[in-house]
């Protein structure tokens, strides 16, 4: 696993009008999480290519694509193309999920695949030798600020171990109520990369606030076996 904390502030808690001046108070953050949501596949819509453009335009800090769509096959390349660094996808949603990792690929991204709170772990083992990441939700997807849900930290483990089993390195990356309060417990089940929306954006200094998660999420490091 990588050996140290990486924080993806989402802008779905951020001020829309004033993007580059919030993109700017993270400029300290790993990577900006985009939070795509088609109104489908989940009951919110939100952001098409033209912000990952305005990302790309505002920031340094590479993009973190999140596609909570019904259509990845078709659309995951579109945002790869935009500008993403990193597209991932649901596994939940995805028809040709090799295909669509490769055509991420082929675009310049890397490629990540997406489980939600009801998805076994086992759907990843045809695929993670591909992937440069596995996002598991720790709430269902759709709203910002929900509650943790505790049995992430199970999945967080078990995805670690698949990729320790399969001699692959993918970032692991937790979404949903993630916090300097769980951050620690998250790192030590085998997490990279923590997406923090609230956490950071209800904060009024937001470059502390990562500061903040990401020295809490190093202590979970010295737990891990």
């Amino acid at each position: 696993m990588l050996n140290d904390v990486m924080i993806a502030p989402s802008i779905l808690s951020a001020d829309i009008a004033n993007l580059a001046k919030d993109l700017e108070a993270i400029a300290t953050a790993d990577y900006v999480h985009v939070d795509v949501m088609d109104g489908h596949f989940v009951p919110n819509l939100t952001f098409g290519t033209n912000v990952v453009k305005a990302v790309k335009a505002s920031t340094d800090v590479p993009a973190d694509v999140h596609l909570m769509i019904s259509n990845p096959d078709e659309m995951a390349v579109e945002y790869a193309k935009a500008g993403a660094d990193l597209v991932s996808f649901h596994v939940e949603a995805a028809t040709h999920a090799h295909r669509i990792v490769s055509a991420s690929h082929d675009a310049g991204a890397k490629a990540g695949m997406v489980i939600n709170p009801a998805t076994p772990v086992s759907s990843l083992e045809a695929i993670i030798e591909d992937l440069d990441l596995v996002l598991v939700m720790s709430v269902n997807p759709g709203f910002g600020g929900q509650k943790f849900i505790p049995g992430s930290l199970r999945k967080v483990a078990q995805v670690a171990a698949l990729a320790a089993e399969r001699g692959v390195n993918p970032i692991i990356e937790v979404d949903g109520g993630c916090s300097a309060a769980n951050a620690a417990d998250l790192i030590a089940a085998g997490a990279t990369m923590l997406v923090a929306g609230s956490a950071v954006y209800g904060k009024e200094d937001r470059a502390a606030a990562i500061a903040e998660i990401r020295a809490a999420g190093r202590e979970g490091l010295t737990k891990r076996a």
